[in-house]
């Protein structure tokens, strides 16, 4: 029998191998900065706000099924692999509308950032402008774009609207995005009237939140979030300033039923910008909006937050793609939780992918630290993705393409 050969302990060897790291007092921060997942990032933001804050970001509407969904078809998505290539130098920029972005993943406009942390939508802003991508505030946000202007200026910035009963409205806050250097608009058009959001309802969503009873029992458990809420600016909509009512009851005033197309045609004549239309789901629409010369459309069915068990972006993207795509520049919107659900959606046609509750998970769990994460996660998965499969650059995504396979298997 052969055995190993002894010998005294290379010291020296020992010592170089142990990985001992002092405590520190940023608990928080070191969990953010080893995480490796959006998962990760989510589990820790699930534990640093209140329930009715982390529901609002996970949740959709009715029985949530259109946003399952949405996840779990890019879990089928099966790449088209090329070996034998040089993939030493991997570019994974894009040009958008006359300008370089850095990755193909954009920053959707969110609601009501400052709920899920007390900087709200300037840190993602700022994210934005630091890694050459392109931030979207929402009408609904929290900080008004004169406000968003001053304290990120350089960040490439486009605005979301919502044609509201008043036009008059609407046209203020346009007046106020072209003002502060927006550079497009987008027409968020899947909203007639707001979903129903089971979550939200259960929890008596407001902003302000209400001091209830159960408010005293959250501060406790969380307390951190309360004091930042305490002791920062009022938590309000930036639109609509001094507004103290439910959501459903400012949707009710917000959204217009009776929006159409015609009122594409209006925007036009007021935006001489870029003009995107999010929400399209079907082949149709999207044939008619390029026809009426639109920008760009996002496919989306709103994070599965407004219609329950309606069309899965990513299954209609190649279609849609295949109709109007040397028209107009076909984004995607709606479960993109990875670098490879992006890719997916690239190697299908998208031009870029938009993401949102990922990166309200991030500002939950870390503020702007939290938000770097997801972008570092994601753009570290996307190029992996890119060498593994032989694709040294967007076009070349593309060309490979991809497929949704019918079945797990």
């Amino acid at each position: 029998m052969i055995k190993s050969k002894r010998q005294f302990p290379d010291i020296p060897h020992f010592i170089s191998l142990i990985d001992w790291k002092l405590p520190t007092i940023f608990r928080n921060r070191a969990k953010v900065a080893k995480a490796l997942t959006i998962e990760d990032l989510a589990a820790i933001a699930k534990k640093k706000v209140p329930k009715v804050v982390y529901d609002y970001v996970e949740g959709s509407a009715l029985d949530e099924v259109s946003y399952q969904r949405s996840k779990d078809v890019f879990s089928r998505a099966e790449f088209t692999a090329h070996t034998l290539r040089d993939v030493s130098k991997i570019d994974p920029s894009t040009i958008i509308y006359g300008k370089k972005v850095d990755l193909p993943i954009l920053f959707s406009p969110t609601g009501y950032t400052r709920f899920m942390h007390h900087v709200g939508e300037p840190a993602v802003a700022a994210v934005a402008e630091n890694n050459n991508l392109i931030y979207s505030l929402s009408t609904m946000g929290t900080t008004s774009p004169s406000e968003l202007a001053q304290a990120v200026p350089g960040a490439r910035r486009w605005f979301q609207l919502y044609v509201m009963q008043n036009r008059e409205d609407s046209l203020s806050v346009i007046k106020q995005a072209k003002e502060n250097g927006f550079e497009a608009l987008i027409l968020t058009v899947d909203t007639p009237v707001s979903g129903i959001r089971v979550r939200d309802i259960k929890n008596g969503l407001t902003i302000p939140p209400r001091i209830r009873l159960s408010t005293v029992l959250a501060i406790a458990r969380k307390p951190i979030w309360w004091l930042n809420l305490f002791t920062t600016k009022k938590l309000e909509f930036a639109a609509f300033r001094g507004w103290s009512k439910s959501l459903v009851e400012l949707a009710a005033v917000i959204f217009d039923p009776a929006t159409s197309f015609d009122d594409v045609t209006w925007l036009q004549s007021v935006w001489n910008g870029p003009i995107i239309v999010k929400g399209i789901q079907n082949v149709d629409d999207a044939k008619k909006l390029a026809q009426m010369g639109v920008s760009g459309i996002i496919l989306s069915n709103h994070g599965g937050r407004q219609l329950d068990r309606g069309p899965v972006p990513l299954e209609i993207l190649p279609d849609v793609v295949a109709a109007v795509g040397d028209k107009v520049d076909v984004y995607i919107d709606g479960g993109i939780m990875s670098g490879q659900d992006a890719y997916a959606a690239i190697a299908l046609g998208a031009k870029a992918v938009f993401i949102g509750r990922a990166y309200l998970y991030g500002i939950m769990a870390g503020g702007q630290r939290g938000v770097e994460k997801v972008i570092e996660i994601m753009k570290r998965d996307f190029i992996n993705t890119m060498a593994l499969t032989g694709s040294r650059n967007i076009s070349e995504i593309q060309e490979a393409g991809a497929k949704i396979r019918s079945n797990y298997s």
